[in-house]
């Protein structure tokens, strides 16, 4: 099992996941489905750990 995530190491993924959605979507020359898509499974499984290990550290 592993170490639960701190309250700063889940700051710092979301801030990376955020900054990489950013450069995605502002580089990409149009937004379509493939690609929003592509952001909601990236942040499912971005977040669904952070969650995890949130409601572990209660």
């Amino acid at each position: 099992m592993r170490k639960p995530l701190t309250k700063i190491q889940s700051v710092i993924l979301t801030l990376f996941w955020a900054a990489l959605c950013f450069v995605v979507l502002t580089s990409s020359p149009r937004i379509d489905g493939p690609l929003i898509t592509m952001l909601l499974i990236s942040g499912a499984l971005v977040f669904i750990p952070i969650a995890k290990s949130m409601k572990s550290n209660k």
